[in-house]
């Protein structure tokens, strides 16, 4: 699937520069003051291309291997609001993952037209497999891991080079984000909570769980791994089809004879071209560099709420390397969930682990905040310091967008107490839409829910914009929806009469399909906590 770098990346880096103190950090809005003042609206921090740290580090827990002396412990007591982690322990038996891949490569190669325009294009471009080579540094060895547990083929592992080249701020068009690119629907249904703290589909643990859960249901459903790198790119409903349309005509049903999407078609050409690259580079003039066999990053999980930047500064790293790893976040402020996971360098979890533990102040320097009736965005961005832009970013709110009476809003505190995160923990922060209202006419056989996931809001948003009309809905009734999701448009059907469909992909697989995948796997316990 075709992935643009997604505005939320320069949105977040923004909202969260607005907040930062550390010297490294851009300059900043560190609070609410008590007169107000001006303040610069900040570029927006890109994320960094190049590898972090020079040391690789595990998440918990790992493959053993040459271990610390001693083991590194990241527990710190029995205190609930302490760091909770297990023991890290490391291991390298191939020396460079590279190899590690390379020897875990095992489906069939492609060898079509396809797959060399697909060669000859990353050929084309050393700067850009370097920097997605780069940014697969952090995530990569995690990958082949999860591959590995499951006894996957390791060209999977490989995968969010073609979806997203190992971005985790991609976003596209048709709302996948992350850097497997779930679109909304499917990232829920695979375990992903989204709400207005994170978005879970940017994280990285919870979408590889979530993919690779996808993957091996959609293998387990055709038998085939190219069927289902398709089914993964256009969604299994497509691929059913187009199975059936070959078998009605007595045609093979491979990937290769199926009639399925333009994107479809060279999306597998893709995979294999770079499959071909990471086994022999030099043939195309490519450098990868050495990618050590050995986990890159720590798992860290706290009970405490904190600003991002503080997060950063009691790891004492730049603020857009700590989203590199955590770029889950919408917010300035870790919140939203009862138990945090946060992903750290190994060189820098003990540290951030000893600090937090230590720390017995708060660590939110944002509070809740009550819109009022007669009050504008303005008059609140200028009573606590903020440039509107900033006000509007950090709150998600659109320029459209009219915020109701009664709407939480996130605002610097003026002095950071235990209050400040209390009123965090009991207001209710929800997303306001754009304003744009959309018309929806029943079908026979929704429901006031399905309709709902359809446009991806709640059903009692539903009730509320049609109050009076939803105790019981009828086919053929009118609904007023408020969505993001993009505009309804009129499209002729087969029979000449006009339907109502979205513009942008119908939210169930993750290519697309209308049809919800049959069935997905029971959530499994993983290093997340928060309620799905």
């Amino acid at each position: 699937m075709g992935a643009a770098t997604l505005a939320v990346a320069a949105a977040l880096a923004l909202m969260l520069a607005s907040c930062a103190t550390a010297p490294k950090a851009p300059p900043a809005v560190t609070g609410a003051p008590a007169q107000p003042a001006p303040a610069n609206v900040l570029e927006p921090a890109a994320l960094p291309e190049q590898p972090i740290i020079a040391a690789e580090i595990g998440v918990e827990p790992m493959h053993p291997g040459p271990p610390p002396e001693p083991p590194v412990e990241l527990a710190t007591g029995g205190d609930p609001d302490s760091v909770t982690n297990a023991t890290l322990q490391l291991r390298s038996e191939y020396g460079d993952l590279w190899t590690r891949i390379r020897q875990g490569f095992i489906l069939d190669d492609l060898d079509t037209p396809s797959v060399k325009n697909a060669e000859d294009w990353y050929a084309a471009r050393p700067d850009y497999i370097a920097r997605m080579v780069a940014r697969s540094r952090r995530y990569l060895y995690h990958i082949v891991v999860e591959v590995e547990k499951r006894g996957m083929p390791l060209e999977v592992a490989l995968l969010p080079m073609i979806e997203s080249a190992y971005n985790p701020m991609a976003y596209s068009r048709s709302r996948a984000s992350g850097i497997w690119q779930f679109i909304p629907s499917t990232g829920k249904l695979f375990g992903m909570e989204q709400n207005w703290w994170f978005d879970e589909r940017r994280d990285v643990i919870a979408a590889t769980d979530g993919a690779l859960d996808y993957l091996q249901k959609l293998h387990a459903e055709f038998g085939d791994w190219y069927l289902a790198l398709a089914a993964y790119n256009c969604g299994e409903g497509t691929v059913r089809r187009a199975i059936a349309a070959n078998r009605k005509r007595g045609l093979p049903t491979d990937y290769l004879s199926l009639k399925l999407p333009a994107e479809t078609r060279g999306y597998v050409p893709k995979l294999q071209a770079v499959k071909n690259i990471v086994r022999d580079p030099e043939r195309y003039d490519l450098t990868l560099g050495d990618m050590p066999d050995a986990p890159y990053f720590a798992v860290v999980r706290t009970k405490k709420k904190m600003d991002v930047k503080v997060a950063a500064e009691f790891a004492e790293m730049p603020l857009d390397e700590f989203l590199s790893l955590n770029p889950q976040h919408n917010r300035p402020v870790i919140a939203g969930a009862d138990e945090t996971t946060i992903l750290l360098p190994y060189d820098k979890a003990e540290l951030f682990a000893a600090k937090l533990d230590l720390s017995d102040q708060p660590m939110v320097t944002w509070q809740a905040y009550k819109f009022r009736a007669g009050e504008t965005l303005q008059q609140v961005a200028v009573r606590f310091g903020l440039p509107l832009e900033t006000l509007r970013t950090v709150n998600g709110i659109g320029p459209r967008a009219k915020v109701p009476v009664g709407h939480a809003l996130l605002v610097p505190s003026q002095v950071t107490s235990a209050a400040t995160v209390a009123s965090l923990k009991n207001a209710v922060f929800t997303t306001v839409p754009s304003g744009r209202a959309l018309y929806h006419r029943v079908r026979k056989g929704e429901t006031l829910a399905s309709i709902a996931a359809r446009y991806d809001v709640s059903t009692q948003d539903l009730k509320g914009w049609n109050a009076g009309h939803t105790a019981k809905i009828i086919p053929g009734q009118r609904l007023r929806v408020v969505s993001d999701v993009g505009q309804v448009r009129g499209k002729k059907s087969k029979r000449g009469s006009k339907t109502r469909v979205l513009s942008a992909k119908p939210a169930a697989g993750k290519g697309g399909d209308r049809t919800k995948p049959a069935s997905a796997p029971a959530s499994r316990p993983r290093h997340h906590t928060a309620q799905r």
